[in-house]
């Protein structure tokens, strides 16, 4: 490889929801450019598996941290230890419950907001003056497009992803004020349904209560795309890539919406 063939040389970057599915394939994409990753999720064996694919891709340095983000005294240390030092911030672990409205409890709609909102607004918080600091930053929070629009049974789903996509557009508006001479972008991916064990338990919930086969089940998750299909871990992947390796970033606060 030659140096122009890792633009990421030098640059850390954070991802978290990295044990599998999207973060996977996002962590995989920044190591072929050469960033130093510290991944995150709760799953350690996953980590470590990832962690191996990453090297192998490429990552001048690999660190795994094994966090609940739900549990605030373990997200705060991350916050302080390591998205102080992040370049790169890539907001990806989240939920997707599903239940009608009078089952969704407290609970539930807290643990939603938690994950999804909470934890990426605290890594932003740490992370963003830091990176104004070294005069250049990427944050790519990972959304949907139930950032966008409404889908029936996942109310807390639905409101946590518009909030997400909220916050990304009010930091973005803050950076800019703030910070004029750096070099930093927020944005957002907005993909559909992809291909990931959070598709797999929505066709799981659709056998169950629909009363459909598998196929059927996927088929009918796939024709709410408006490609018609199921979209792929690596092509929300791509997107975020494109975003991070914008030189120098031309995009802010916006929704990159993946059919």
């Amino acid at each position: 490889m030659t140096d122009a063939s890792l633009p990421l040389a030098g640059r850390h970057a954070l991802v978290t929801g990295a044990g599998r599915g999207i973060g996977r394939a996002v962590a995989l994409a920044l190591a072929a450019r050469g960033a130093a990753l510290t991944l995150v999720a709760r799953n350690a064996r996953a980590l470590a598996a990832v962690a191996d694919e990453a090297r192998a891709a490429g990552a001048s340095s690999v660190g795994c941290e094994a966090v609940d983000l739900l549990d605030r005294d373990d997200l705060a240390e991350l916050c302080e230890t390591v998205a102080v030092s992040a370049d790169v911030l890539v907001n990806n672990a989240g939920t997707a419950p599903s239940a009608p409205l009078e089952k969704t409890h407290d609970d539930l709609f807290d643990e939603t907001l938690e994950l999804n909102l909470r934890a990426p607004f605290a890594l932003c918080r740490a992370a963003l003056p830091e990176m104004a600091s070294r005069a250049w930053g990427r944050v790519v929070n990972v959304a949907s497009t139930a950032a966008l629009e409404g889908f029936a049974y996942t109310s807390a789903y639905v409101a946590s992803k518009h909030a997400l996509l909220g916050l990304t557009r009010a930091l973005s508006v803050e950076a800019a004020q703030r910070w004029k001479d750096a070099d930093l972008t927020l944005n957002a991916v907005c993909p559909g349904f992809v291909d990931t064990d959070i598709v797999a338990r929505s066709v799981e919930r659709l056998v169950r209560v629909a009363g459909v086969d598998e196929a059927a089940a996927r088929d009918r998750l796939a024709a709410m795309n408006p490609g018609g299909r199921l979209l792929r871990p690596d092509e929300v992947a791509d997107a975020v890539l494109a975003l991070v390796l914008e030189q120098p970033g031309a995009r802010h606060g916006e929704a990159l919406v993946l059919g």
